[in-house]
């Protein structure tokens, strides 16, 4: 893809970045502290843009609400002063469990407004997910709806819970939403808090044990910042849709904190999911800079209905994050939609670190994680945690020392200790390369060795991909007497293919010319959906055990 000659050079703005340029743009206060409400709205009020939208947001009966940043403030305001007044505090944990919607970011921007800090519950989370989450932050209040409110019901311990909707037959004890909204608004001043105070309280969704949790510290705003800025290439007049729900991390940190810190116009889509209600969506309000993970664009291309939609969008920047994008698709991305679609790499603990950037000039690679934010050093480790040079393959690490911007401190309960001589160890394998890109080979576990080699299983899925049939793919090693492993690739199918020993020879010997005479699934799996985590990512351990319970199957030769 080529770079505009316009973009500043990566390499000369990496020379020049300083984070401190970037802390003194987002708090103007200058005092060495910092407030999340203010960063992300009052001091837009100040220098005169409270009349800009914050939200535009639309319902599930397409009804559309638009909060600008002074309708924010206010009704943010007025609720933290109704949890002041139940005397909660800087510190304490707030959780909401609600749709896309204005309460939504109104809770996040009081529990700020306080000093408190806001704990996300993912709407699909059932009971047992919850009350992990809420005892182990000993959460001291719930904001959900009545939808949601049943899985509160029953938990080992339940803080106060605040309804939008107000109490049901149910649930008389609840506190209602109204009421807390006509509270008078907060009269102090939104305190000043150290750079390493929490404002957010995530959980990773590790696939293995409990959830480890990962309070974020206000010194994460300006990486959030820089992403959108760079990565995102996020504008003033821009039309910002990210897809993601916030109840995870990227949707949090990259559709509510990520917008507002820039004082753009964040977009919410209350419906689910459908390809015909994302293009609608686009359409109707004019989205300029979209997100999304590539399940999405995966979905959107399978549809058909967005093949000519450049026609009728105005996009101008796409954004994907979560697992690596494939040829096919980002080809149908910028014919399809008419813009360039970029590859991002970060993790819960960290934010994103590793990007191709819309708004700077670098190698660009398809598949590839791109290269370093400015403000981090990334680095690849042997096991001995050495330096390895390009073109070796290694667990990806962020140089403390030299990564300004880096702000995870450890895991809030010491739960895993992810840091050895001086390095943040992401578990992830990582070439790079040697203009100084980096590709994403997958998660250590996930490596699979046949016959001496190592093989990573992103090459092998976007080459399954790429065959007409294919809707889905997962490559995992499955135990092999004679190779130690094979690939095994589990296979959905596009409506109308059917699974057949001829369409799996036909998918296995594309690969192999593709691909390598390696690196091809010797076992080939149709199956009607891959096992995910709530936030879409593929379950590779269960497809692993999958695989090894299976492994007496005899491998095609």
């Amino acid at each position: 893809m080529s770079t505009p000659a316009t973009l500043p050079a990566y390499s000369a703005y990496r020379e020049r970045f300083a984070v401190d340029d970037v802390i003194a743009r987002l708090d103007d206060h200058r005092d060495g502290k910092l407030n999340a409400f203010e960063a992300c709205c009052g001091r837009h009020l100040r220098e005169g843009r409270g009349e800009v939208p914050a939200l535009v947001h639309e319902d599930t009966q397409g009804r559309v609400i638009t909060l600008t940043y002074a309708e924010l403030a206010a009704e943010s305001e007025r609720l933290a002063g109704w949890f002041a007044e139940r005397g909660l505090g800087e510190g304490d944990r707030i959780a909401c469990m609600l749709p896309r919607s204005p309460q939504l970011l109104i809770a996040v921007l009081a529990t700020w407004r306080l000093g408190a800090v806001y704990q996300p519950l993912f709407t699909a989370f059932g009971p047992d997910s919850v009350d992990y989450r809420l005892g182990r932050a000993d959460t001291r209040l719930v904001i959900t709806d009545h939808a949601n409110r049943f899985k509160f019901d029953g938990l080992t311990q339940c803080p106060p819970v605040l309804a939008v909707g107000g109490p049901d037959a149910e649930h008389g004890e609840d506190l209602d939403w109204v009421a807390a909204l006509d509270h008078a608004p907060l009269a102090t001043a939104p305190p000043r808090q150290s750079a390493d105070a929490a404002f957010l309280q995530m959980f990773t969704s590790g696939t293995v044990g409990k959830p480890k949790g990962v309070a974020v510290p206000l010194s994460a705003m300006p990486a959030f910042a820089i992403y959108m800025e760079l990565a995102i290439g996020l504008a003033p007049s821009d039309r910002f849709w990210n897809m993601a729900d916030p109840g995870w991390a990227y949707g949090l940190y990259y559709a509510i904190a990520g917008p507002l810190l820039l004082g753009v116009t964040t977009h919410f889509c209350e419906a689910g999911f459908s390809a015909e209600g994302a293009l609608a969506f686009m359409q109707r309000h004019r989205i300029t800079n979209f997100a999304a993970a590539p399940t999405a664009y995966r979905l959107m291309k399978a549809s058909g209905l967005f093949d000519d939609a450049h026609e009728t969008l105005a996009l101008r920047r796409a954004s994907s994050a979560g697992e690596p994008l494939n040829t096919e698709v980002v080809s149908w991305v910028e014919s399809a939609l008419g813009c360039p679609v970029m590859d991002h790499y970060g993790q819960t603990e960290t934010g994103m670190t590793c990007c191709n950037h819309h708004a700077l000039d670098h190698p660009k690679h398809i598949g590839g994680m791109g290269v370093p934010m400015p403000g981090y050093r990334l680095a690849i480790l042997d096991a001995e945690y050495k330096e390895l040079p390009p073109g070796e393959p290694g667990v990806l690490a962020v140089d403390i020392a030299r990564s300004p911007a880096h702000f995870f401190a450890g895991y809030t309960w010491q739960e895993k200790h992810p840091f050895a001589e001086g390095y943040y160890l992401t578990g992830d394998v990582v070439m790079q390369g040697e203009d100084g890109t980096f590709q994403f080979a997958g998660r250590d576990d996930d490596i699979i060795t046949t016959a001496g080699y190592r093989v990573g299983p992103t090459d092998v899925e976007n080459s399954v991909l790429t065959h007409p049939g294919v809707a889905e793919s997962a490559a995992v090693g499955q135990p092999d007497e004679i190779r130690g492993e094979v690939i095994k690739s589990y296979v959905v199918l596009r409506e109308g293919f059917e699974a057949s020993d001829e369409l799996a020879d036909e998918i296995r010997r594309q690969v192999r010319e593709r691909l390598s005479t390696h690196a091809f699934p010797r076992v080939i799996e149709f199956v009607d959906a891959l096992p995910k985590t709530p936030s879409g990512k593929i379950q590779r351990f269960k497809l692993r055990a999958d695989a090894a319970d299976k492994a007496e199957t005899p491998a095609a030769q």
